[in-house]
């Protein structure tokens, strides 16, 4: 049943973050949500079969970094640009 239940969580955040493309807060929201649900998983799965909880800590240390990055990004980019909309600046530029 909670297998279930990170599963939905992991497709509920993949569709957000496809269908909320244009806006770079909500697309980091969406990944962090993502990365929540599969710690959940791998969480479920290592006391499923009684093993060591020490690669789930790692797993978060390193997602916890990604978010921090993440987050440096999208406050560089508005400081740059003023908002956080794909349309808004050129990639290529």
């Amino acid at each position: 049943m909670l297998m279930l239940f990170s599963i939905f969580m992991y497709l509920s955040g993949l569709l957000v973050f496809c269908l909320k493309r244009k806006h770079l807060l909500l697309m980091l929201l969406s990944l962090e949500f993502i990365v929540v649900s599969l710690y959940f998983m791998l969480f479920i799965y290592l006391s499923y079969f009684n093993n060591e909880y020490y690669f789930s800590m790692i797993f978060l240390t390193m997602s916890a970094c990604e978010g921090a990055l993440g987050l440096s990004l999208l406050v560089s980019l508005i400081r740059t640009h003023g908002n956080d909309y794909f349309q808004s600046f050129n990639v290529l530029w």
